[in-house]
């Protein structure tokens, strides 16, 4: 662990004094040598939300802006505390650091797993997490004042168990062409609200268009969404990933959502090509807990206890041993179809 207490005066000797062997410590290095380098942007990677992943140059007024609204939403004022856990390579790993210089925090870094460790403090203002590293870290919460989600929905199972802690849990919706974030909204909500200045619409497909203060250009997104008012919205799913089987548009994503609560292993939901439907839905189980029996045989069970419509009940069920994942850890869907459709 290293501590980058920006609430001082802070010297660019006491950043390159944590220069190591360690990658991930020297990432941060890099970063903050790159922040006050005389360029005016910052290059970082998309997640594939707007189309096809690739680099992009950020200007850092963009960065500072997009750090001040996040402070003015939750209230953070010099010397309250922060942790960075996740990869500086990704627009979420740089923009805490971006918060923490700009709104004079103090910052603790450890090294990004998907167990995060907070043995070194008694209680910290700031922190934001993958899914995956809140439920692996699940006994460290109670340690944290506001917790960020972000990167991934969260399962109702687990929604349910943050519930009653007395953290502040906030879910995120943003990407990297929008500087992480432009709409938060407590877990126990169902729409997103908008930070302020940022205003959105639909397009004819009925997914997200977001205006920013700091972009002139909207940003179109590839994620389709229900707009309950001028500032609120509901994630509904990716366009690239609908299924429309006999005339009925499913999103994978709410299907995954209620199965999540019975199926502990990785699944996503997915179709087949079907000469009466178009195409049949099917579930596709990562079986790394060697499941495939235990499933097979409960399957109705599970469709029936977890709500689902009769549209939305899988036709077939596969396994994998792996899921093929992003260098980020996200799931690759087309690439797991591919499988499935080699292996049958």
């Amino acid at each position: 662990m290293i501590l980058l207490d920006f609430s001082k005066e802070f010297s660019f000797l006491e950043i390159e004094e944590i220069s190591s062997n360690e990658n991930w410590k020297n990432e941060i290095y890099s970063f903050i040598k790159n922040w006050f380098s005389e360029s005016e942007f910052i290059i970082s990677k998309t997640s594939g939300s707007t189309g096809i992943p690739k680099e992009i140059k950020i200007p850092k007024t963009a960065m500072k802006m997009s750090a001040e609204m996040t402070g003015k939403f939750f209230g953070l004022n010099q010397g309250n505390t922060a942790l960075l856990c996740m990869p500086v390579s990704f627009i979420a790993g740089k923009m805490m650091i971006v918060r923490a210089l700009e709104l004079k925090l103090k910052l603790y870094c450890v090294e990004p797993k998907s167990k995060i460790n907070l043995d070194f403090t008694d209680k910290i203002d700031f922190v934001p997490m993958t899914p995956m590293q809140v439920e692996n870290s699940f006994d460290q919460l109670p340690k944290i004042k506001i917790l960020l989600i972000g990167g991934a929905p969260l399962s109702d199972e687990f929604r349910n168990k943050l519930l009653p802690l007395k953290t502040q849990n906030f879910e995120s919706y943003g990407m990297t062409e929008t500087i992480t974030h432009i709409a938060l909204k407590k877990i126990s909500e169902e729409f997103f609200t908008t930070l302020n200045g940022i205003s959105i619409r639909k397009d004819e497909r009925d997914c997200l268009v977001i205006q920013t203060p700091y972009f002139e250009e909207e940003i179109t997104t590839n994620d389709i969404v229900e707009i309950k008012a001028e500032h609120q919205f509901k994630w509904l799913g990716r366009f690239d990933n609908v299924i429309n089987s006999g005339g009925i548009k499913l999103f994978p994503e709410q299907i995954e959502s209620k199965l999540k609560s019975f199926i502990k292993d990785e699944l996503i939901i997915s179709s087949l090509p079907d000469s009466t439907l178009g195409q049949k839905l099917i579930l596709i189980i990562e079986d790394r807990n060697n499941s495939k029996f235990k499933i097979d045989k409960k399957s109705n069970l599970i469709f029936q206890n977890s709500k689902l419509d009769k549209y939305e009940v899988p036709k077939e069920t596969y396994f994998l041993n792996e899921f093929p994942r992003t260098e980020s850890g996200k799931i690759k869907r087309n690439e797991i179809l591919d499988l499935i459709k080699k292996e049958n």
